[in-house]
C-alpha cells in the first residue's frame, strides 16, 4: 500500500528558519566577550540545528501514537536521569545541572524532563476527560497530577534549577486548566499557594533565623539574588539595561555589542540582538516569535484529538513564557531566573528538546490536515 505524503506545517517551518538564522547570528556577536575555550558556538549551535532536524525527522518517523504509548518509560527515564545528577553530575557554578560528555558537551536532563511531563499530564488528562466526574474523582484526578509534577520539581530544585520547576508548574497546571474542570479547584489552589508564599516571604524579611534554620542558607541567598531585580542591582542587569538602552533605533550595529556582560549567549542573548539591531530589529523579532506562538495557539483550536490538543497548549504555554521571562529580565521587569530564549539562546540540550517537540507538532498538522480549517 502506497503511503500517504506527509504534509508540512510550512508556516511553521519558515519561522524555525529564520529564528535559526538570527540565533547564530546572535550568538555569533556574543562571542565578542566569551572566552575562546568555549570554542565557536555560533557554529557548534548551527550543528545542533542540523542534529535537531535529524531528530525531528526521527520523531515524525516513529508517529505520536507511539510516543503517547510510552509516555510512562519516558517519564521514568527522565526522573532517573534527574536523580543521577545529583550523585554523579559534576557541580558547575554550584548547581548539579548537567553531565559532562567527553568530546561533546553538557546534557542537561531537565530539558528533556519538560517534554516528558508534557506528554504524561497530556495523556492521562485525555483519558480523563472521556469522563463525567464527580467532585471527589476530580479531587483524585488533581492529586496524580500533583505528584507527576512533584517528583521531578524536588529533584531539579535539589540540582538547583529554579526556572525548571516554575515551567514544570505551568505546564501542568495549563492542561488542567484547560481539562475542563470544576474552575473552584484553581480558587482553593491558588489561595493555598498564596498563603505558602506569604507565610515564605514573612519569613523571609522578619524572621530570617527561623528561615535559615528550616530552609537553609542556600535557598537564603538564592531568594536574595533573584530579589536584586527590584532594585536595578547587579552587573548583568545594569549592563544588560546600558546595552539595550543605548541601542537606539537601529542598533550598534552587527557584532557591535557595546559591553560586557556574563551569559550573553544564553541567559542575556536578548540584550545582545537588541543592541546589535535597536528597536526596529526588536521589534520585527517580536512580530516574529508572535507569530510563531500563534502557528501552535491556532493548531490547537482545530485539532480534535484530546492528547495533541493538550500536548499544543503545554508547549504554547512553555514557549510563551520563557520569551516572556527571558525578554522581561533583561529589561529589568522580572526577576533573574536564568531561562533561555527558546531557539534562540545557545544550547545543544535545549534546542534538541524543542526540535523533538516540532516533531510532535508536525506529526500532530500532518494527522489533521483534513480536518483542520488552514
Amino acid at each position: 500500500m502506497k503511503r500517504k505524503k506527509f504534509k508540512w506545517y510550512k508556516n511553521l517551518l519558515i519561522c524555525l528558519f529564520f529564528l535559526m538564522i538570527i540565533s547564530i547570528i546572535t550568538i555569533h556577536s556574543a562571542q565578542t566577550y566569551l572566552s575562546p575555550e568555549l570554542g565557536n558556538l555560533a557554529l557548534k549551535q548551527f550543528f545542533w540545528y542540523i542534529i535537531g532536524f535529524i531528530l525531528t525527522l526521527i520523531i515524525i518517523k516513529i508517529g505520536n501514537e507511539r510516543i503517547y504509548k510510552y509516555a510512562w518509560v519516558l517519564y521514568f527515564i527522565g526522573n532517573f536521569l534527574l536523580l543521577l545528577l545529583l550523585f554523579i553530575a559534576p557541580p558547575i557554578n554550584n548547581s548539579k545541572c548537567w553531565f559532562i560528555i567527553p568530546g561533546i558537551g553538557s546534557f542537561q536532563p531537565s530539558e528533556f524532563m519538560k517534554i516528558f511531563l508534557m506528554i504524561i499530564i497530556s495523556v492521562i488528562t485525555a483519558k480523563e476527560c472521556a469522563k463525567k466526574k464527580t467532585a471527589k474523582e476530580e479531587f483524585i484526578f488533581i492529586s496524580k497530577i500533583f505528584l507527576l509534577f512533584l517528583l521531578p520539581s524536588l529533584l531539579t530544585f535539589l540540582e538547583p534549577d529554579t526556572g525548571v520547576v516554575i515551567i514544570y508548574f505551568l505546564i501542568s497546571i495549563t492542561i488542567l486548566f484547560a481539562s475542563g474542570i470544576r474552575k473552584y479547584w484553581f480558587i482553593i489552589a491558588f489561595s493555598i499557594l498564596l498563603l505558602f508564599i506569604g507565610i515564605f516571604f514573612y519569613l523571609y524579611f522578619f524572621q530570617q533565623k527561623i528561615f535559615v534554620d528550616l530552609l537553609g542558607t542556600d535557598l537564603f541567598y538564592r531568594i536574595d539574588r533573584l530579589l536584586d531585580w527590584k532594585n536595578g542591582t547587579g552587573m548583568q542587569l545594569e549592563n544588560s539595561l546600558t546595552a539595550i538602552g543605548s541601542a537606539g533605533i537601529w542598533g550598534h550595529g552587527y557584532n557591535q555589542t557595546p559591553i560586557y556582560f556574563p551569559e550573553s549567549g544564553t541567559d542575556f542573548i536578548f540584550a545582545v540582538y537588541a543592541s546589535n539591531f535597536g528597536l526596529v530589529g526588536s521589534l520585527l523579532l517580536l512580530l516574529l516569535l508572535f507569530y510563531f506562538d500563534y502557528c501552535f495557539i491556532r493548531l490547537a483550536r482545530n485539532v480534535k484529538n484530546k492528547t495533541d490538543k493538550f500536548m499544543l497548549i503545554g508547549i504554547s504555554s512553555m514557549l510563551i513564557f520563557q520569551q516572556f521571562q527571558n525578554i522581561a529580565m533583561t529589561l529589568g521587569l522580572v526577576p533573574i531566573t536564568g531561562i533561555t530564549l527558546p531557539f534562540i539562546s545557545y544550547g545543544g540540550s535545549s534546542l534538541l528538546s524543542y526540535m523533538i517537540l516540532l516533531g510532535i507538532v508536525f506529526n500532530i498538522y500532518n494527522d489533521n490536515k483534513k480536518s483542520i480549517n488552514f
